[in-house]
């Protein structure tokens, strides 16, 4: 199933799937890969870059190698629910490293977070100093993963552009 994204035609969604499997590639390969010559490749890339559709770089990190295991999702539900008392708890949440991922949920709870620690200990620490000590924490669940299936980040939604 093919998305319509307008104002990107197939040499656009093309760069965009490629970059998002390998950011680092040079835009010679690049050219080559979509078909187009350098230049008005790479003016495509930075025109995708100044649009705000590439929001940057970044190296991918092996948690598991890293000693970063245990994962945990948590569901949050507020006392307030807000605009203020979301912002809040939104602005904090942004300064806990170990929050990987918060979501903003529709449902019988209010935000669904992916928590990453080191260990189940590690978690418990968090989960009581730091996640529990948010504005407005009325209550929290936790679901432990045993083994990410998928994680593809954007690159696998690309594959349905075209």
């Amino acid at each position: 199933m093919q998305k319509d994204f307008p104002g990107l035609d197939r040499f656009d969604r093309s760069i965009l799937a490629i970059l998002a499997e390998d950011g680092r590639i040079p835009i010679a390969d690049l050219a080559r890969r979509i078909g187009l010559s350098k230049s008005p490749t790479q003016a495509r890339v930075k025109k995708l870059e100044a649009d705000g559709i590439i929001t940057g770089y970044r190296a991918l990190l092996d948690p598991i190698r890293l000693g970063l295991d245990h994962v945990a999702f948590v569901e949050v539900r507020l006392t307030d629910t807000r605009e203020k008392a979301l912002s809040e708890f939104n602005i904090a949440v942004r300064k806990v490293p170990e929050i990987e991922q918060a979501h903003m949920i529709a449902s019988n709870f209010d935000y669904l977070l992916k928590i990453r620690t080191g260990s189940m200990s590690e978690y418990r620490a968090v989960l009581a100093e730091k996640i529990s000590s948010l504005p407005h924490v009325a209550s929290t669940s936790t679901f432990v993963a045993m083994e990410a299936v998928k994680e593809t980040g954007m690159s696998g939604a690309l594959d349905t552009m075209g």
